[in-house]
């Protein structure tokens, strides 16, 4: 070997970018929490909605999601990945002007998205609220990412790819096809903007996403962070590597299969239900894997886990991991999810992952950063623990509220009397004013809660003030010892690829392609067995040699992603095409109900209510026939909804007059005393943008909706005319309003809910 490839280099990694992400998710997170704080207090206290549009639960809530999601978690996993990638592949990030740009771009996203959505302007599906042009932009930061960690991976000086790196990879190939997928819409306008699914498929493919969200944003890259910061904190190896791989690939592939689990015992088809249900009960063992491999990589580490906060908080992290992900398949269970769905239990669920599982993860993973950042001690450890005793007292008083309030919700809203055909609580309001104090306990705990990140801020502002950031870095020798091409045919990726073709064949086949898929999988492991027994190698040798290169890891990685979501979301395409679903078809929505409908979602009013009557009795007594596939197939977006703060409003269109519509939106509590809901004045003085009705009337038409081509004029003689009718219907309860103003068409809106027609009578009239 001649002196050149065992010269030694020296190599500063670029930790400057760590920094920016650190303290920009610092900073987000806090304002996510206010946001969040805020909230809470709105659904204790009606006031704190200060009756101006920008500031109302149903526009702040996306802006809270959205905040503590993509800005703090996101950042926080930006600056995670960055540190950890570098020096586990012993090479400084590839491009400075691309991890310059994916750091500014994702600030500019965000910094966009705080001052959309209180504006109104939200595409009206969870977690994915922000309008098109964001999107795109999400999509090309997105991109930016991947290609300066693809090309780092590509220059690494190790031979082999570390765990976390899986982890990694997996987030960065899943979010994008995720994302893209169910952000697909056509514009109308700049900032507004129909998703191409709609219905059942909107439903389904939102919480492929959204589920995938949680699985492949907050749980994956922060796995990931575990297995690099947790044994490094500890000072100890990660307990088992073979579980480590057990973890990731089972995790993987189970997860993308389980979103339907938000949809139990709604209108999507039993077959999707069951599906969601099996997969759902089966991450147990994955997610539990992966809890244990970290808790018990802390063996022996017992007395520092003592007296260290960035170890409290990793333990705790992990631990609240493993509560999350225990709760989440429980609640897949339908009995379960009858009695949870649509209440704070939900609220309780979510907050755990987020703020305790994500929260306590970016704490430890910050105070273990700083004093390598800035080559300083940190300033306090006494005020790192008491950041550590706040956020768990407040935590627990957060979710222990939240469950109380949800089974409590549950039990009030389904218990029948003794015939079982009578409600014994017929009241909605009734729920919602018993559980009332429990908002303000919740509100408490999110503030103590919000309280340790602000020690946290300021015990980290303390320790870089003054102090003189530095880079790391690490003498390797050169040349790169990694594999550039190795792997991209090696037996575990052609086994793998022709087992999940046979896998499927034998699935999604009938009768003989049944079974010749069943064979065909039998025959490739009984070869690939004879193959391994032949050549002499472990199976550990064959996933070893799979490391020597990325590119057949992500291609693995990514077919297993792409297998559940083509499997469940593709039938599904073809059922809404049809034109009637269950006897029942959707009549198109009037020119101004379709402008009432858009008014409904930038209101944001789908946080509150859903629109989707369970196949419960305690749903149908309350609400009406359960829901049919048919009566939403034209939704764009659909509503169906995840939390239920009002009733259901799926039959809502002739259950009460325009006049105690009208009155409800100007002052719930005139005609529902004690309702938490605010009031929208607005409604009252803003006018229907007409003029914008053609334009979404023509893209309505693209995505499929039948509307009878219509001039322009025509389209806006029809919505006047029906506003026009509203009017004189309102006018003997003494209201006077002129005929271009939102709560018209809002009114409208809520009229022709749940007025869908069956198809016989349908046919009969033409």
């Amino acid at each position: 070997m001649n002196s050149a490839s065992t010269s030694k280099i020296r190599i500063e990694f670029n930790d400057r970018v760590v920094r920016q992400f650190v303290t920009a998710s610092i900073f987000w997170g806090i304002v996510g929490m206010l946001v969040g704080v805020l909230v809470a207090t709105q659904l204790a206290t009606w006031q704190a909605n200060f009756n101006l549009p920008w500031l109302t639960f149903g526009r702040l809530r996306p802006l809270h999601t959205n905040a503590v999601i993509f800005a703090f978690v996101g950042n926080m996993m930006f600056a995670g990945i960055y540190y950890s990638t570098q020096r586990l592949v012993k090479a400084r990030l590839a491009s400075d002007v691309l991890s310059a740009l994916h750091f500014w771009g994702w600030q500019f996203i965000i910094l966009a998205a705080a001052i959309t959505l209180p504006l109104g302007l939200s595409r009206g599906k969870e977690y994915a609220e922000l309008i098109w042009p964001l999107n795109i932009a999400v999509a090309v930061v997105w991109v930016v990412f991947g290609l300066n960690f693809f090309w780092t991976l590509a220059r690494r000086r190790e031979p082999s790819l570390y765990v976390a790196i899986w982890f990694y990879i997996a987030t960065i190939l899943t979010v994008a096809i995720l994302y893209i997928v169910n952000h697909l819409s056509i514009p109308t306008s700049w900032t507004h903007s129909y998703p191409v699914f709609g219905g059942v498929q909107d439903a389904l493919v939102q919480w492929w996403y959204g589920h995938n969200a949680v699985a492949f944003f907050l749980t994956t890259p922060i796995l990931g962070i575990m297995y690099y910061f947790l044994p490094k904190a500890a000072g100890r190896p990660v307990y088992s590597y073979r579980l480590s791989i057990i973890h990731f690939w089972s995790l993987v592939f189970l997860y993308i299969w389980a979103g339907p689990h938000h949809l139990l015992n709604t209108s999507l088809p039993n077959w999707l239900q069951s599906l969601g249900i099996l997969f759902s009960l089966m991450l147990w063992a994955p997610s539990w894997g992966g809890m244990l491999n970290g808790l018990l990589t802390l063996r022996g580490a017992w007395q520092k886990l003592r007296q260290d906060p960035v170890l409290k908080f990793f333990a705790a992290g992990v631990t609240f991991y493993g509560m999350a992900t225990f709760e989440g398949p429980l609640m897949s269970i339908k009995s379960v999810n009858a009695l949870a769905h649509y209440s704070d239990w939900i609220v309780a669920h979510v907050h755990s992952g987020a703020l305790g599982w994500n929260g306590f993860m970016a704490a430890g993973m910050f105070y273990w950063l700083a004093p390598r950042l800035w080559n300083r001690p940190l300033h306090s450890t006494a005020l790192a623990n008491m950041h550590f005793w706040l956020g768990l007292v407040g935590i627990l008083l957060y979710v222990a509220a939240m469950y109380v309030s949800g089974i409590t919700q549950g039990l009030m809203l389904s218990a029948t009397r003794d015939s079982g055909t009578v409600l014994a609580n017929p009241n909605f309001l009734d729920a919602v004013t018993s559980t009332r104090y429990l908002m303000h306990l919740r509100a408490l705990g999110g503030t103590l809660y919000l309280a340790g990140f602000f020690l946290l801020a300021w015990n980290l502002f303390r320790t870089a003030r003054g102090a003189e950031p530095v880079n790391g870095s690490v003498e390797c020798l050169e040349p790169a010892a990694a594999s550039s091409g190795a792997g991209v045919f090696s037996a575990p990726v052609v086994y793998t690829v022709l087992l999940i073709v046979a896998v499927l064949v034998w699935g999604a086949g009938r009768g003989v392609v049944a079974g010749m898929g069943f064979c065909a999988l039998l025959a490739i492991l009984l070869t690939a067995l004879t193959h391994q027994q032949a050549s002499g190698a472990r199976w550990q040798d064959w996933y070893e040699r799979l490391l020597e290169n990325s590119l057949p890891f992500s291609i693995l990685t990514a077919v297993a992603v792409l297998i559940g979501g083509v499997v469940q979301i593709l039938p599904t395409v073809l059922i809404n095409r049809a034109e009637s679903l269950e006897g029942v078809r959707q009549i198109p929505y009037t020119p101004l109900e379709l402008a009432g409908r858009d008014i409904y979602v930038r209101e944001g009013c789908y946080n509150c209510h859903s629109q989707q009557i369970r196949t419960l009795v305690g749903d149908v007594l309350r609400y009406g026939e359960f829901s049919k596939i048919g009566e939403s197939i034209y939704d764009h977006p659909y509503q169906w909804g995840s939390k239920r703060t009002g009733p259901d409003l799926a039959r809502e269109g002739g259950r009460y007059p325009s006049l105690w519509h009208y009155q409800h939106m100007h002052d719930p509590r005139q005609i529902s005393p004690g309702s938490t809901m605010p009031n929208y004045p607005w409604l009252f003085t803003q006018r229907t943008d007409f003029a914008a009705l053609p334009k979404k009337i023509s893209v309505q038409r693209r995505l499929g909706v039948p509307y009878p081509e219509k001039p322009d004029a025509e389209i806006l003689a029809d919505a006047k005319a029906q506003a026009g009718a509203l009017v004189a219907e309102l006018q003997p309860g003494g209201v006077q309003i002129a005929g271009d103003r939102e709560i018209l068409a809002l009114i409208a809106y809520l009229q022709k809910l749940g007025r869908s027609e069956p198809v016989a009578k349908t046919a009969e009239a033409h």
